[in-house]
């Protein structure tokens, strides 16, 4: 990782950095406006796009900058959002949106997967700052072209884990790199949850039979601009098999566990190892089918040495979780919210929650010994909506960036991607290519609707 990978710095440079950060917010707010950068007493102007689910939660954390916009293809499904902000004026194009209402500082996107990276690159390129929700993207050179674009462009970018503003990862980190449990050559994560029945066996039967799409009709909901919530995605009718809360399962929509708990899970992962891309992928799977994503599966990852730092083997989880480490007593939590991270060194081990939070050396003898060390990470004040805030104002980048949360959104992709093939791949990330099977790179970068572009 670079060091623009991420903004956990050392004292010291935290230290001259705070006092650059303090003479800067005492500019004037005339000089302030000259660059194009608002001061902290002034409210941003935001808008939200896909408000119906997780994106009212995001604007309640928002809710002491000016929401002056709620854009969503399901006007009823976001109603109850829509009336929380009746001063905002309501769109069902985020095109039109963009293009039209000139007052907007900034945009907060949590829309289904499939349609991050179109929203996110309109709104980088009409020179707004962007608050996109995990995972980044949908494919592979999506992630590539964002992390770019958001790079030249200058804006203030976040991807939505919430993890990587708190306190656990910090701790974390630096438990790691003081030496707690020694070299760290291998880590399990893990969600036990799963989609069941969404796109099981039981719903495919159910309408057709065959583990393909739904085959039987369903009226289009009133007020649901089904061609927008689509986007880039291939054409096919409506069905609520999709639509409203479901399409996380759908290989054309969604990223599946890998996507919903890996991209949380991994977050203090590549922080802490600091990790790059992996060289190999392996999965393997059970209940997948060419629509649905699997109901479970066990992805490894292998990372090659970083400099001093030893190579890494990542064994990921879902719909089951790893053998119980004999080292943790019998009845202590390991994880939480059906998730969670085992880091395992060869001087001991830290188990941490889904989001990264909680962490604990076992067994817990170690834990009631352990000195922690001083804390050298500087600590986010607020939500991870706010730090993103702080930096849409101050001209700085939060903490997971688009230039950090791309490539570990890739990492992710790749996971699903070898289980699409159910197979081994080795990856050449400077070519963004699979170079031991030909056919899975068509899913490096999807191939996208008629009259639709990046």
């Amino acid at each position: 990782m670079n060091s623009n990978s991420n903004r956990l710095i050392s004292r010291r440079q935290f230290v001259a950095t705070t006092a650059m950060a303090s003479s800067f917010l005492l500019v004037p707010r005339h000089l302030v406006a000259g660059s194009g950068e608002k001061p902290p007493s002034e409210k941003l102007n935001i808008a939200g796009i896909g408000i119906g689910g997780m994106g009212a939660n995001n604007l309640l954390n928002l809710e002491s900058e000016n929401i002056v916009a709620l854009c969503d293809v399901d006007i009823n499904y976001a109603a109850k959002t829509i009336a929380k902000y009746p001063k905002a004026k309501v769109w069902t194009d985020y095109r039109e949106m963009l293009e039209q209402q000139k007052d907007i500082d900034a945009v907060m996107i949590a829309t289904p997967d499939h349609t991050h990276a179109v929203i996110s690159m309109a709104a980088i390129r009409a020179g707004k700052h962007v608050y996109c929700q995990k995972p980044l993207c949908h494919d592979i050179y999506e992630a590539r072209m964002l992390a770019k674009a958001a790079s030249e462009a200058k804006v203030a970018t976040q991807m939505g884990i919430q993890g990587h503003s708190g306190e656990g990862l910090r701790l974390i980190c630096e438990w790691i790199w003081a030496g707690a449990i020694g070299e760290v050559r291998e880590v399990d994560a893990w969600c036990s949850l799963s989609y069941y029945p969404w796109g099981h066996a039981y719903w495919s039967s159910k309408w057709g039979g065959d583990g393909g799409r739904p085959k039987d009709f369903q009226p289009l909901p009133d007020k649901l601009n089904w061609d927008l919530w689509l986007g880039p995605a291939p054409e096919r009718p409506y069905h609520p098999a999709y639509h409203p809360g479901v399409w996380r399962c759908w290989w054309d929509f969604g990223n599946g566990m890998m996507g919903d708990r890996g991209a949380h899970s991994f977050d203090p992962i590549v922080t802490a190892l600091k990790l790059g891309a992996p060289t190999s992928i392996e999965a393997t799977s059970c209940g997948m089918t060419r629509e649905i994503h699997p109901l479970s599966a066990i992805i490894t990852f292998r990372f090659p040495a970083r400099g001093n730092l030893p190579p890494v083997k990542l064994t990921w989880y879902e719909g089951t979780r790893p053998p119980r480490p004999p080292e943790a007593e019998e009845g202590s939590e390991l994880g939480e919210n059906g998730g969670g991270v085992i880091f395992k060194g060869d001087k001991g081990q830290i188990a941490c929650g889904v989001y990264g939070g909680s962490p604990r050396l076992f067994p817990e003898s170690k834990m009631r010994e352990y000195k922690r060390p001083p804390k050298m990470l500087p600590r986010i004040k607020g939500t991870h909506e706010m730090d993103w805030v702080n930096a849409c104002k101050t001209g700085t980048q939060p903490g997971a960036h688009f230039g950090y949360s791309a490539p570990l959104t890739e990492i992710c992709l790749l996971g699903n991607i070898a289980t699409r093939v159910d197979s081994r791949i080795e990856w050449d990330a400077a070519n963004m290519k699979v170079t031991n099977l030909p056919e899975a790179n068509q899913y490096v970068r999807a191939e996208y609707r008629k009259g639709w572009t990046l």
